[in-house]
């Protein structure tokens, strides 16, 4: 190597010592992964504290807006709560509307997901955009023509027509996750079913809904969640209070004078997110599944 090819090296490699960026030092490191931990415990605690003082809370017969633990625990509040016309009946009036809409819901939306995976229609574009601009409509927005519609049509006060009105608010976001999870069914597998003779209702039915079954899960908790918390549909569709579900019901508690038994309160909530809890549990297995589409053509 001549002197002349030699400084010119020595000349490339404190250009590339200068060009490389300066590594953070370690205190910044610590300093940054110090505050992110607090970042996510501070994050944590708006979540767990609620959630904290709905436990305690349930088991103190004297029970306020401060977390505290009981002095004597009790199931008193319990017992006020669990009764055919504080819970026992709006909770089921709650499953069949909410499980009915939902159930209503799931089943639209694959039959509304399956041209829009599988075609190429001409205006799906704008029809998906449209779908998409449903999902940012306020329900405020929409409720004063609805109620005028339903006592045209003699509906008001029903839970079969509020149950058809919850599953249309719930159709459009179901729509845009159920075509997600249909688009990574590939349609060589349909192919293969058509190839031996299947319609495309019984390859939607025995090939493209099996592999979907995690998918399915994702909506039906995301349906029936948003349904289950819904207060302002069922308030203004359903007029007689045997018919209310348990998210109407709840309002009960607060008096007009701003009594609030609170113990009573957090019990009721504990006994009205079941529910919820009981179908996420269902449906975990499914959930931690996956598309089982290795080797489905192959053999």
């Amino acid at each position: 190597m001549t002197v002349t090819d030699a400084s010119r090296a020595d000349n490339v490699g404190a250009q590339q010592r200068r060009s490389a960026p300066a590594k953070p030092p370690l205190i910044g490191k610590k300093v940054a992964a110090v505050l992110a931990n607090i970042g996510v415990l501070a994050v944590a605690a708006v979540f767990i504290i609620p959630l904290l003082w709905v436990i305690l809370a349930s088991f103190n017969r004297t029970a306020g807006l401060t977390v505290s633990i009981p002095d004597h625990w009790t199931l008193d509040n319990f017992r006020a709560v669990m009764t055919p016309e504080t819970t026992y009946r709006p909770v089921l009036n709650g499953v069949v509307l909410c499980g009915g809409a939902a159930f209503l819901t799931i089943v639209c939306a694959t039959l509304a997901a399956y041209p829009l995976s599988r075609s190429n229609l001409r205006y799906k574009r704008p029809f998906l955009l449209t779908i998409l601009f449903s999902t940012g409509l306020p329900i405020t927005a929409i409720m004063v023509p609805v109620y005028g519609l339903f006592v045209q049509l003699n509906l008001i006060d029903t839970i079969s027509g509020t149950m058809l009105f919850m599953a249309t608010t719930g159709l459009p976001f179901a729509i845009w996750l159920m075509k997600n999870f249909m688009d990574s069914v590939p349609v060589s597998l349909e192919e293969a079913a058509w190839t031996d003779g299947a319609s495309r209702m019984k390859t939607l039915w025995y090939v493209i809904l099996p592999l979907m079954w995690p998918g399915i899960s994702v909506v039906a908790i995301f349906t029936f969640v948003g349904m289950w918390g819904n207060f302002f549909v069922p308030f203004v569709l359903l007029l007689s209070p045997d018919r209310l579900p348990a998210s109407v019901s709840i309002y009960t508690f607060f008096s007009q004078y701003g009594e609030v038994q609170f113990g009573q309160l957090a019990a009721y909530s504990m006994l009205y997110s079941l529910p919820v809890v009981v179908l996420f549990l269902i449906l975990s297995r499914k959930l931690g599944g996956a598309f089982a589409l290795g080797g489905a053509i192959k053999g």
